[in-house]
């Protein structure tokens, strides 16, 4: 059987990696958080390109991780509609704190898998009174159609088996592990939440059950 050693270090088989995510680059990441090297994937099977920022040497256990879902309103815009972007940033300034860690950006995640327009449709029946479920069964679209199997083929790829998950939401763990992936820890990453988006926070822990009880401080918000 042939190996090679991979950029950060570990031997990978070559029969053992899977086809369906392919590694296209590699290159260093400066960043206002610290110094990254950016992972680039392409995922064959959906036709995404995919990115993983890692820091450090992360090793293969217990690794400090987050799947970040893309959201360019969040991520890009500065919405206050959701907390995307302060996560993202968070968990970039987490990894960079901590020597080592992994950031693993999914696009084709955005509204939670519904796409750009879709998650556009969805906030404006939002903004007439609907939380975000009923916005998009309101529109006939799925309340959450993200699949994290090419984030657990990025993660195998990096050599990485088990991770501290940065996330509040116990689907991600779930699915992590039904892809082969150990979930030492689940860390939550708490983002003070504002007027514009406390009813979706809201509708996120009663709904979707996103474990957030920073919600319960702040009642006072409409």
């Amino acid at each position: 059987m042939t190996e090679k050693i991979g950029v950060i270090g570990k031997k990978v088989s070559q029969r053992s990696r899977r086809t369906d995510v392919e590694r296209v680059v590699v290159t260093p990441l400066p960043t206002v958080y610290g110094e990254f090297r950016a992972f680039g994937y392409f995922d064959h099977e959906r036709g995404e390109e995919q990115v993983a920022l890692v820091h450090g040497d992360p090793g293969a256990e217990g690794v400090l991780t987050r799947l970040h879902s893309e959201c360019l309103t969040g991520d890009a815009l500065g919405s206050r509609h959701c907390e995307c972007g302060d996560q993202l940033a968070s968990a970039l300034r987490a990894v960079a704190a901590a020597g080592s860690g992994v950031v693993v950006y999914l696009r084709g995640h955005e509204g939670r898998g519904i796409g750009l327009l879709g998650k556009l449709r969805a906030m404006a029946l939002q903004a007439e009174g609907l939380d975000t479920v009923e916005a998009n069964l309101a529109l006939g679209l799925p309340v959450d159609a993200r699949d994290y199997g090419v984030a657990a083929r990025v993660l195998e790829d990096l050599g990485v088996r088990s991770v501290r998950l940065m996330s509040n939401n116990p689907r991600k763990r779930e699915a992590l592990v039904r892809h082969g992936i150990q979930v030492a820890e689940q860390v939550p990453l708490l983002i003070p939440p504002c007027e514009s988006n406390i009813t979706y926070l809201r509708t996120k822990r009663e709904r979707l059950d996103h474990h957030l009880p920073h919600l319960d401080a702040v009642a006072h918000l409409s």
